[in-house]
Protein backbone atom coordinates (compact mmCIF):
# COMPACT_ATOMS: atom_id res chain seq x y z
CA UNK A 1 0.00 0.00 0.00
CA UNK A 2 1.59 3.28 -1.05
CA UNK A 3 1.52 6.28 1.25
CA UNK A 4 -1.83 7.94 1.78
CA UNK A 5 -2.84 11.30 3.20
CA UNK A 6 -4.18 10.85 6.72
CA UNK A 7 -5.60 13.62 8.88
CA UNK A 8 -5.69 13.24 12.68
CA UNK A 9 -8.04 15.60 14.53
CA UNK A 10 -7.55 15.39 18.30
CA UNK A 11 -6.99 17.99 21.00
CA UNK A 12 -4.54 15.73 22.87
CA UNK A 13 -0.97 16.24 21.64
CA UNK A 14 0.12 12.80 22.88
CA UNK A 15 -2.63 11.14 20.85
CA UNK A 16 -1.72 13.13 17.73
CA UNK A 17 1.95 12.23 18.20
CA UNK A 18 1.12 8.53 18.62
CA UNK A 19 -0.86 8.48 15.38
CA UNK A 20 1.85 10.40 13.55
CA UNK A 21 4.53 7.94 14.68
CA UNK A 22 2.48 4.81 13.96
CA UNK A 23 1.31 5.97 10.53
CA UNK A 24 4.40 7.89 9.44
CA UNK A 25 6.40 4.68 9.86
CA UNK A 26 4.11 3.12 7.26
CA UNK A 27 4.99 5.78 4.70
CA UNK A 28 1.79 7.82 5.04
CA UNK A 29 1.65 11.60 5.03
CA UNK A 30 0.09 12.47 8.38
CA UNK A 31 -1.32 15.91 9.07
CA UNK A 32 -2.40 16.94 12.55
CA UNK A 33 -5.17 19.27 13.73
CA UNK A 34 -5.71 20.16 17.37
CA UNK A 35 -9.41 21.00 16.95
CA UNK A 36 -12.37 20.49 14.65
CA UNK A 37 -12.23 23.88 12.92
CA UNK A 38 -8.58 23.43 11.92
CA UNK A 39 -9.30 19.86 10.87
CA UNK A 40 -12.16 20.88 8.58
CA UNK A 41 -10.00 23.64 7.06
CA UNK A 42 -7.14 21.19 6.46
CA UNK A 43 -9.49 18.68 4.83
CA UNK A 44 -10.81 21.41 2.52
CA UNK A 45 -7.27 22.41 1.52
CA UNK A 46 -6.22 18.85 0.75
CA UNK A 47 -8.62 15.91 0.71
CA UNK A 48 -7.45 13.23 3.15
CA UNK A 49 -7.76 9.55 2.27
CA UNK A 50 -8.66 8.90 5.90
CA UNK A 51 -9.54 11.00 8.96
CA UNK A 52 -9.05 9.86 12.54
CA UNK A 53 -11.38 12.01 14.62
CA UNK A 54 -11.76 12.53 18.37
CA UNK A 55 -15.20 13.33 19.79
CA UNK A 56 -14.47 15.26 22.98
CA UNK A 57 -12.70 18.46 21.96
CA UNK A 58 -13.03 22.09 23.06
CA UNK A 59 -15.05 24.30 20.75
CA UNK A 60 -16.55 22.22 17.98
CA UNK A 61 -17.03 18.61 19.10
CA UNK A 62 -16.36 15.57 16.97
CA UNK A 63 -19.98 15.05 15.90
CA UNK A 64 -20.17 18.58 14.45
CA UNK A 65 -16.71 18.15 12.90
CA UNK A 66 -17.91 14.90 11.29
CA UNK A 67 -20.96 16.70 9.87
CA UNK A 68 -18.85 19.50 8.39
CA UNK A 69 -16.24 17.13 6.93
CA UNK A 70 -18.87 15.00 5.21
CA UNK A 71 -20.93 18.02 4.11
CA UNK A 72 -17.81 19.17 2.26
CA UNK A 73 -17.00 15.72 0.83
CA UNK A 74 -19.29 12.76 1.63
CA UNK A 75 -16.70 10.29 0.32
CA UNK A 76 -14.08 11.05 3.03
CA UNK A 77 -13.48 8.01 5.22
CA UNK A 78 -13.82 8.96 8.89
CA UNK A 79 -12.75 6.80 11.80
CA UNK A 80 -13.90 8.16 15.15
CA UNK A 81 -11.48 7.18 17.90
CA UNK A 82 -12.73 8.07 21.36
CA UNK A 83 -12.94 7.14 25.01
CA UNK A 84 -16.26 8.99 25.25
CA UNK A 85 -18.52 7.20 22.78
CA UNK A 86 -21.29 6.72 25.36
CA UNK A 87 -21.45 10.45 26.03
CA UNK A 88 -21.97 11.16 22.32
CA UNK A 89 -24.12 8.16 21.43
CA UNK A 90 -27.27 10.16 20.64
CA UNK A 91 -25.35 12.55 18.38
CA UNK A 92 -23.66 9.64 16.62
CA UNK A 93 -26.96 7.79 16.24
CA UNK A 94 -28.51 10.92 14.70
CA UNK A 95 -25.53 11.28 12.35
CA UNK A 96 -25.99 7.65 11.22
CA UNK A 97 -29.72 8.28 10.68
CA UNK A 98 -28.80 11.32 8.61
CA UNK A 99 -26.80 9.02 6.34
CA UNK A 100 -23.32 10.01 7.51
CA UNK A 101 -20.81 7.18 7.19
CA UNK A 102 -18.13 6.62 9.81
CA UNK A 103 -16.45 3.89 11.84
CA UNK A 104 -15.93 3.87 15.60
CA UNK A 105 -13.01 2.63 17.71
CA UNK A 106 -12.34 2.92 21.44
CA UNK A 107 -9.26 4.66 22.83
CA UNK A 108 -6.59 3.90 23.63
CA UNK A 109 -5.27 2.24 20.48
CA UNK A 110 -1.80 0.73 20.37
CA UNK A 111 0.48 1.66 17.46
CA UNK A 112 -0.23 -1.78 15.97
CA UNK A 113 -4.00 -1.22 16.26
CA UNK A 114 -3.67 2.22 14.65
CA UNK A 115 -1.81 0.69 11.70
CA UNK A 116 -4.34 -2.15 11.35
CA UNK A 117 -7.33 0.22 11.45
CA UNK A 118 -5.71 2.47 8.83
CA UNK A 119 -4.79 -0.49 6.64
CA UNK A 120 -8.34 -1.89 6.78
CA UNK A 121 -9.97 1.50 6.16
CA UNK A 122 -7.65 2.38 3.28
CA UNK A 123 -7.94 -1.06 1.67
CA UNK A 124 -11.57 -0.29 0.84
CA UNK A 125 -10.75 2.99 -0.88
Amino acid sequence: MSGKHILVIDDDRAVRDAFELALGDEGHTVRLAEDGLNGVDMARQQRPDLVFLDLKMPGMDGVETLRRLLAHDPSIKVYIVTAFAQEYMSGLAQAKQDGLRFQLAAKPLSPQQIRLVAQAALATS
